[in-house]
């Protein structure tokens, strides 16, 4: 017996539905921006079909579709230039930057501080605070003075 994918209806209002759009188009951002070759498919197939509605709730020129376009529909450039989606995003680069870099510095100078013995006896809490002992100092170095003070030393 073959299975069947069970449908719903929601209801959304005008402002819902726009929501909803920005947060779908966010979301295949996430998934598939750094992408080539292996795209989230599932992704894709959401946005164009919530970008499909877009005429519904007279949203149409947030969204652009033509008939060689298939299935496909896309966000137009007034929604991409004239929503806050970009800067959504920037904000979400900027912030998970500082946060990568921290974490990322923080780890070394903890594998750096503690030798692999005495990880090895430290608790998962005694280990976490640790850990995140050496990131909050590069938290607290990047609020204060973004990169000014970061050199690379030369050997």
């Amino acid at each position: 017996m073959k299975k069947s994918n069970p449908t719903i209806s929601i209801v959304f209002t005008k402002q819902q539905f726009f929501t909803v759009m920005k947060a779908v188009f966010l979301g295949n951002w996430m998934a598939n921006g750094y992408r080539v070759d292996d795209l989230r498919k599932d992704y894709e197939q959401v946005e164009d079909y919530i970008f499909s509605q877009a005429p519904k709730f007279g949203l149409d020129k947030y969204m652009a579709h033509e008939a060689s376009d298939g299935d496909r529909y896309y966000p137009t450039r007034v929604f991409e230039e004239n929503t806050d989606v970009h800067r959504m995003h920037e904000a979400y680069d900027e912030e998970s930057m500082w946060d990568k870099l921290a974490e990322g510095l923080g780890e070394r100078d903890f594998f750096e501080k503690y030798t692999e013995a005495e990880i090895k006896h430290m608790s998962r809490d005694e280990r976490f605070i640790k850990r995140t002992e050496c990131i909050v100092i590069y938290e607290i170095e990047f609020e204060k003075y973004g990169l000014r003070r970061i050199r690379i030393r030369k050997k």
